[in-house]
């Protein structure tokens, strides 16, 4: 009798460290208004790249945000043409994706606040990390076109940029892995 009560409060105690860790470290959502926000050390090796303009007449993402969810994405690389955007991530002002087909990495930015965005490009073979910035203003999107190993993967972190300071902000987000040769 008395190890089931202790089972029932330990079941108890672990729900509420859960949900107590759920409130606190979940990052707001894109449409949420941040009213400070925090610095996010970067590492000092990581090299920002200035994103462009995307061509005239290209097929760009929407800049509406979409969950980042592996089944979903596995299902759209396979059924989309070459030049879908991958790994869809968003968080405060900004959203970010991968596009398999020239590797390019997308950097929306969706909030009028001085601030560009930015998407950081990790990979899991070693390269050092960069960051695509969206210095173009509000409502628009940048690339960064890059060459990644066709067997690697790549892992995006979107967060907030001053150009003025050079220093990143949260709230930020990251996607799943997704692979350099867009398929799961």
């Amino acid at each position: 009798m008395r190890e089931n009560w202790r089972i029932k409060v330990s079941v108890l105690a672990g729900a509420s460290a859960l949900a107590f860790s759920a409130l606190t470290a979940v990052p707001a959502v894109a449409d949420e208004a941040v009213e400070d926000l925090r610095e996010v050390q970067m590492p000092a090796d990581v090299q920002i790249v200035e994103g462009l303009a995307p061509a005239a007449g290209a097929d760009v993402p929407s800049l509406e945000p979409t969950a980042d969810a592996p089944l979903a994405a596995a299902a759209a690389a396979k059924a989309a043409p070459a030049n879908t955007c991958l790994g869809s991530t968003a968080a405060y002002g900004v959203t970010g994706c991968f596009q398999h087909n020239g590797d390019v990495v997308w950097a929306g930015d969706t909030k009028k606040d001085g601030m560009s965005a930015a998407v950081g490009v990790y990979t899991d073979y070693g390269r050092a990390a960069e960051v695509c910035v969206n210095k173009l203003g509000v409502n628009t999107w940048a690339t960064c076109d890059k060459d990644y190993r066709e067997t690697g993967n790549v892992r995006l972190r979107v967060l907030r940029y001053d150009g003025d300071t050079g220093k990143f902000y949260q709230p930020e987000s990251w996607s799943g892995w997704i692979p350099v040769d867009g398929k799961y």
